[in-house]
């Protein structure tokens, strides 16, 4: 039985089907393959899809049981990196790290110091630095719950084979490549 929001495999299919998509093949000249090729590139980008919903569902549980918003997670999620890796997590590499203003940062440290979530302290051996770290009872609620969500990804990975991981990671690499926003057809 589906979940809520969940879509059959043939269904899902169908959404990716490219004569459904570019039937005059406009976009895509589909030419010199054949019929099962282009069954089987249209059950990938099905399954890409049904990857991409599940970590939309993965996602918005997440935010949801933690009560943050995106931002807040990824700013915690490299707080437990950083202090896997004995990093001391400033002010400055966080807004580095998720790409935002320095005075955007400073408000989203006050939501999680509030909520409980991080300390700042002195940086130990750079005065004008803040030292940031995630709170144990923050840390291990995200581990037992995100943290152990996102593991199953690397059970998946790890049944395959070498070399089909190195395929996997030279298509997913050459998708990223593909579909990177290319500014000027956005003008």
């Amino acid at each position: 039985m589906l979940k809520k929001g969940e879509v059959d495999a043939a269904s899902s299919s169908r959404l990716y089907d490219m004569e459904a998509n570019d039937p005059l093949q406009q976009l895509v000249d589909r030419s010199g393959l054949s019929d099962a090729d282009l069954r089987q590139i249209s059950q990938l980008m099905a399954a890409l899809g049904r990857l991409r919903d599940a970590e939309e569902r993965l996602s918005e549980a997440s935010l949801k049981y933690m009560k943050l918003n995106p931002s807040d997670m990824r700013a915690l999620h490299y707080l437990i990196v950083s202090a896997n890796r004995g990093v001391i997590a400033t002010p400055g590499a966080i807004a580095a790290q998720l790409q935002i203003s320095t005075a955007s940062t400073t408000k989203l440290l006050d939501r999680l110091e509030r909520a409980g979530h991080v300390t700042r302290k002195p940086h130990p051996s750079d005065r004008r630095a803040l030292a940031i770290a995630i709170t144990p009872e923050t840390h291990e609620a995200a581990m037992q719950t995100v943290g152990r969500q996102h593991a199953r990804r690397f059970l998946a990975a790890a049944r395959l084979t070498p070399a089909e991981r190195d395929v996997v990671m030279r298509f997913l690499d050459d998708m990223a490549e593909e579909i990177s926003v290319d500014k000027d057809a956005w003008t």
